[in-house]
């Protein structure tokens, strides 16, 4: 039986459904090691003795070195585990954790390195250290996955080997959405800089002067909540735009499944499950102008490309709203084919098994 290792931070919804994912697998023994807690979620099928909670308290702006201060109590619970796979998520910090780790204690495990956006496409362009750090973590990988052609390019740049590309998809296809409301908008990116909810805002601002029946929903929170509520009711948008908070799954799952039009439009990303989300629930995807959307949306064809926020985004949206419904049914196709999560997980564990017997 192959023993992984698991490093990341086991409060994430993400990192839970990769374990997840991992525990299925009957040729896997599986340890986590969790820089903050564990969602209760683990207890259904994570024994408490296969975990180690570091209890660290990680800044999402960076700057984390209370998490490599935890690297002694890390390498001696690894050192135990004695894994042949530790599995990172997030380079720059869990990466460098599992790197030093295997260094600093001797561990025979190989490291397979799992890219989740920032780390690679925003980190290593704030300071010659951090291209470095991220690079070294890169070429001591044996393999690295990553959510997107896009950013895979970006992490052979930087001195990855084998990265095997599949986007961190959906567990199962959601049933065919009932009939749609025309002028309801959905966005569930966090309120941060890095996602833009102001541009999100702006351009929903541009559809309500000219369809008095548009309405917003947003479902998430973050540092700009209080300023974008403010800003909205200054623009007198006050009674068009919800700002629900976050939602559990089944609740954001009914968002999705009535609104037309999906709405994400941060300044960096890869692949995100929110939009192969929207896309499975038949929203038309209204995003932003980077190279891994343009892997999922053609312009003009299953959605929408944003490449200037000071366009009027109605011609757009009315020459696709007739064909909305065939949109949602390309789209789903599209999800069920290439972004279902388990096939993608299987490919990985496969690979693994093959390098661990090489």
């Amino acid at each position: 039986m192959m023993r992984v290792a698991l490093i990341g931070d086991a409060q994430s919804p993400h990192l839970l459904k990769w374990a997840r994912a991992y525990a299925q697998d009957r040729g896997v023994s599986l340890r986590v090691a969790s820089s903050r807690g564990f969602l209760p979620e683990f207890d259904a099928f994570l024994p408490a003795a296969h975990r180690l909670a570091l209890d660290t308290r990680p800044d999402p702006a960076g700057g984390n070195a209370a998490i490599l201060r935890s690297l002694p109590r890390l390498g001696r619970w690894l050192r135990e585990v004695d894994a042949d796979w530790l599995n990172p998520h997030y380079l720059t910090s869990h990466g460098t954790l599992a790197w030093l780790a295997r260094g600093t204690f001797g561990l025979r495990a190989r490291i397979v390195g799992s890219a989740w956006g920032s780390d690679i496409l925003l980190a290593p362009q704030r300071s010659v250290l951090h291209r470095a750090l991220t690079s070294r973590v890169l070429r001591a990988c044996t393999l690295c996955t990553s959510d997107s052609r896009h950013m895979t390019e970006r992490m052979r740049a930087l001195g990855a080997a084998e990265v095997l590309t599949f986007p961190f998809g959906l567990d199962a296809m959601p049933p065919a959405p009932p009939a749609k409301e025309p002028w309801l908008f959905f966005a569930n990116r966090g309120l941060e800089p890095l996602y833009r909810p102001d541009a999100v805002l702006d351009l929903f601002a541009r559809v309500r002067a000219v369809q008095p029946a548009a309405r917003l929903v947003v479902a998430n929170d973050g540092s700009l909540r209080d300023a974008l509520v403010r800003q909205a009711a200054v623009r007198g948008l006050a009674d068009a735009v919800t700002f629900t908070g976050r939602l559990d799954a089944p609740s954001q799952a009914d968002w999705y499944q009535r609104a037309r039009w999906y709405v994400s439009l941060p300044a960096s990303d890869s692949v995100a499950v929110s939009v192969l989300e929207a896309m499975a629930h038949g929203c038309v995807p209204v995003l932003s102008d980077l190279p891994a959307n343009h892997e999922l949306v053609r312009e003009g064809e299953n959605g929408m490309i944003v490449s200037n926020a000071d366009l009027d985004p109605m011609p757009a949206m009315a020459a696709l709203l007739p064909r909305a419904d065939a949109i949602a049914a390309v789209n789903r196709e599209w999800v069920a084919d290439n972004a279902l999560f388990a096939p993608a997980v299987a490919g990985l564990l496969s690979r693994m098994k093959e390098l661990s017997s090489a």
